[in-house]
């Protein structure tokens, strides 16, 4: 999934959606400020009318299908963000408003150059300790929590057959993908939505 797309994207998951049987919704729980802060560095790129593109707008609570939240609470984001080394504080604060520029201008760009792997990249492999912290609590900690209620959802429903969506950020994938390898799923298939047209 990608928090911005074209809103033709967002139209065909939502058909897709409706169809399931249960859904595993990303979003951190009640409010967070960092959470907030964090977001803004993607909500900017549909500011740019020349960008044609939307945040995410699926009314996940329509859909008629059951929903699943597992991420973390705006309280233990924040708290987790609180006991971050000062350095990866101060950088992550500074950052932000350098990527939101950086996105208003070229986040149409950026998105289209979007790749995900289940391999750490190098860049991945060279960052350094206070970005781990920070990457743990943005990425690792909620895709553990995603992963506990997969597994409670095969463990309660395996004899089901359902079909599940899981509505994750494109960054979550690695994680989430590792998790479901261990319950035993391997990726047989794959239907591709275009997410962002080219120019």
């Amino acid at each position: 999934m990608l928090h911005v797309a074209a809103p033709e994207f967002y139209r065909e998951v939502e058909r897709q959606l409706r169809e399931c049987d249960l859904l595993v919704v990303e979003g951190i729980i009640g409010d967070s400020a960092v959470g907030g802060a964090l977001t803004t560095t993607y909500k900017v790129i549909p500011a740019n009318d020349d960008s044609g593109l939307v945040e995410d707008d699926i009314p996940y609570d329509d859909l008629g299908v059951p929903i699943v939240t597992p991420d973390l609470t705006g309280d233990e984001f924040d708290e987790g963000f609180g006991k971050l080394p000062w350095k990866t504080k101060l950088f992550t604060w500074a950052a932000v408003p350098v990527v939101s520029v950086g996105q208003f201008f070229a986040g149409r760009r950026a998105i289209l150059n979007l790749e995900v792997n289940d391999l750490p990249t190098r860049s991945e492999e060279l960052r350094g300790e206070n970005l781990d912290e920070f990457m743990d609590l943005l990425l690792d900690r909620r895709d553990e929590r995603v992963l506990t209620a997969l597994a409670e959802i095969v463990r309660d429903r395996a004899e089901e057959k359902i079909d599940v969506a899981v509505v994750y950020g494109a960054g979550h994938v690695p994680g989430i993908l590792r998790g479901l390898y261990k319950l035993g799923y391997r990726v047989v298939s794959a239907d591709w939505v275009m997410a962002v047209p080219a120019e």
